[in-house]
């Protein structure tokens, strides 16, 4: 099935009048491109072996049930595929462009596990959310009660929006207070547009918007507003706003010109692509055109500051990491992109400082390294090898070494808010409940930096304990 379509665009290109608008080429390739979509969703969608233990579904933070709108998706019944996919997924088609389906559903598709390829299951479920919007069958939330009830939600990341759709099904008012100028959180200025294009999630916030969502933009919590005012405000709040602290590098010469943190970088040249001013991009300081790029980390956040770079136009583009490629904690796919499009590798390598020339950074000084004995989380321990090291030529770092916590507590003013030894919010594990009455957690906050999914997850259960929650009050009136 998936050859027609392809000869036609031949057929196309060849005898297409010159004197067609770019717009009308446009209109044509997307024709196109719809009916080769379609095609490879209905292909792969017809793969699916429908097993009687769907390990992909089991290996699902959201257990959604995949196995139902594949066989949906294989006999064209895309809006019942739609209406299943979305009743688990706050966001299909975010998760079905960045979800690592590779370490999840797909890596565990009993097809792929016999080795004759795995069912793309990802590459489905974008179709089918894509179609759905492009039909017209995504609508705002209408809930069939208003009730009285609020909830005010920090942070308008995938937790706090996940959180925020489900309340207002219920008909519960809600207010979301970000400290940037648009939500999605890192879905908007911390993923790269060519992973996960910007009007996807823009539209997915004006859905919300028009669901009677209210937005609270540009609003440092402690700043702009209290903590405490906030609580006042609503009958519950949820605190979803990620963990957002890079961790540096102490090493000598680290505080050198052109060594910069990975989400300044990848915010950057986010804002950009939405055509804002930015400054720091435009003068050079965060980007990397014409630049010899060093990226230090092995996360997929380092997969996508290395592969933007190769985007901007970098001269050569190189990744450090301590152990090998085995025990890389991005996703595999992720490297073998990086890799295809022309980024470097040097495994088993670890910075011990950076070389400087008139205040800027000229070199990264590394050490070689070897795997010894397994740490306390079992991964083997990077042991230095004496002698081996080399200057690694650089005129742009990248640091991608994870994220961590801030101290909410003390930025916040709030007593009461217990944290773990990690700086996380200490919060129930299924209602994301914590100590302070009617207070919440979600995402990454609590579970340090993690997965989109997982966060949609979180939001979505603790939305449902809230419900429950306001809900009990009018079950014992009724009684």
């Amino acid at each position: 099935m998936a050859k027609e379509p392809m000869l036609k665009f031949v057929d196309i290109q060849r005898d297409m009048p010159s004197k067609r608008t770019a717009e009308e080429r446009k209109k044509d390739f997307h024709e196109i491109y719809a009916e080769f979509a379609a095609a490879k969703a209905t292909e792969q969608a017809s793969r699916c072996s429908q097993c009687g233990v769907p390990y992909c579904q089991a290996h699902c933070p959201l257990s959604n049930n995949i196995p139902d709108w594949l066989r949906l998706t294989a006999t064209g019944r895309l809006a019942e595929a739609y209406e299943i996919s979305q009743a688990t997924n706050t966001f299909p088609e975010i998760c079905g462009r960045i979800c690592p389906q590779d370490r999840l559903c797909e890596g565990n598709c009993v097809i792929e596990q016999s080795g004759h390829g795995t069912v793309t299951i990802g590459a489905v479920e974008k179709y089918i959310t894509d179609t759905a919007w492009e039909k017209g069958w995504v609508k705002p939330v209408s809930p069939i009660t208003e009730r009285t009830e609020s909830v005010g939600i920090i942070g308008a990341g995938p937790g706090g929006l996940a959180a925020a759709d489900m309340l207002r099904r219920a008909g519960i008012q809600v207010t979301v207070y970000d400290r940037y100028d648009r939500a999605g959180g890192l879905l908007t200025y911390g993923i790269p547009g060519f992973k996960l294009e910007k009007d996807v999630v823009m539209r997915r916030n004006q859905l919300l918007a028009d669901g009677g969502v209210t937005f609270v933009m540009n609003c440092n919590v402690g700043d702009d507003i209290s903590f405490d005012e906030i609580r006042a405000k609503h009958d519950a709040v949820i605190i979803a706003t990620g963990v957002y602290k890079s961790r540096d590098l102490e090493i000598p010469n680290s505080s050198a010109k052109g060594i910069v943190r990975a989400l300044d970088f990848l915010t950057a040249s986010n804002r950009k692509s939405f055509g804002d001013a930015v400054e720091e991009h435009d003068n050079g300081t965060l980007s990397a055109e014409g630049k010899r790029v060093v990226v230090i980390g092995g996360g997929d956040t380092a997969m996508d500051c290395l592969r933007t770079s190769i985007r901007e136009g970098a001269v050569s583009v190189k990744c450090l990491y301590r152990r090998d490629k085995a025990n890389m904690p991005g996703s595999q796919r992720e490297v073998k992109n990086a890799e295809e499009e022309g980024v470097h590798f040097e495994w088993l390598s670890a910075p011990k400082g950076f070389t400087e020339a008139d205040g800027k950074v000229a070199g990264v000084m590394v050490q070689k390294m070897r795997l010894g004995a397994p740490d306390a989380s079992g991964r083997q321990a990077p042991e230095v090898i004496e002698g081996a090291d080399y200057i690694e030529d650089a005129d742009l770092v990248i640091q991608a070494l994870g994220f961590e916590p801030e101290d909410l507590p003390k930025l916040w003013g709030v007593d009461g808010l217990e944290v773990t030894r990690w700086g996380t919010v200490k919060a129930q594990f299924t209602t994301g409940a914590t100590a302070l009455d009617g207070v919440y957690a979600v995402g990454d906050i609590v579970r340090g930096a993690s997965l989109v999914v997982w966060a949609i997850r979180d939001g979505r259960d603790c939305a449902q304990a809230i419900i429950d929650r306001l809900a009990a009050p009018a079950a014992v009136a009724a009684e």
